[in-house]
């Protein structure tokens, strides 16, 4: 039984990201090509037989790519969305600045909303009852198959927080998350662990 996330495919620099609806660049739809059929070439290893997706499209254009080579359909889930970031979100960094001097994520306090978005400790709040909701629900119905969850790297981040019993706060250093990097999620011995991290061998 076994949950993967997968962090989307390259992104444009120079843009502030969280909601923003900016597109994969080449680079990361090769990415995203590649991971769909190295998951296809190893699908024996894998058996995945669901795939959730953020629906943010660098997350969704990602999913698309590799459910395409592997014949599955994709549920979109707003639950799997990066940091809300209100009136930033796909800004660039500059007009960013210009508009909303010294914002950033790890500048917020965690009870402080972004401009028009969430606070840190909202948004942990939302990432903790979706990785609930999804592995309760594997779980429950004892799925044989596996699940891919195409997410971000925010996300990822706070979910290694959450099985590792780390506190989690917006000014912790991150967990390597690679783009379009795999991340093995097993329920062992009645708890969810993680046993394989960043892995990249597709784009090797």
């Amino acid at each position: 039984m076994v949950i993967y996330l997968v962090r989307h495919g390259k992104d444009a620099d120079g843009f502030r990201g969280g909601w923003s609806q900016r597109g994969l660049t080449d680079e990361g739809i090769t990415q995203s090509k590649e991971l769909g059929q190295y998951l296809k070439n190893h699908y024996e290893e894998f058996l995945i037989n669901q795939i959730i997706t953020s629906d943010l499209t660098r997350a969704l254009e990602t999913s698309i790519h590799i459910a395409d080579a592997l014949q599955l359909p994709i549920e979109k889930s707003k639950e799997w969305r990066e940091t809300n970031n209100g009136y930033l979100a796909g800004l660039s960094n500059d007009k960013a600045n210009q508009k909303y001097p010294g914002v950033y994520f790890n500048r917020l306090r965690m009870d402080e909303n972004y401009p028009g978005g969430e606070s840190p400790s909202d948004n942990f709040s939302r990432i903790q009852q979706a990785f609930d909701k999804v592995s309760e629900n594997h779980i429950e119905k004892n799925h044989k198959e596996n699940i891919l969850i195409v997410t971000h790297g925010g996300v990822i981040n706070i979910i290694y927080h959450i099985l590792k019993g780390i506190e989690w706060t917006n000014k912790n250093i991150p967990f390597p998350t690679s783009h379009t990097s795999l991340h093995k999620i097993e329920f062992i011995k009645d708890k969810w662990e993680i046993t394989q991290e960043n892995i990249v061998q597709h784009l090797i």
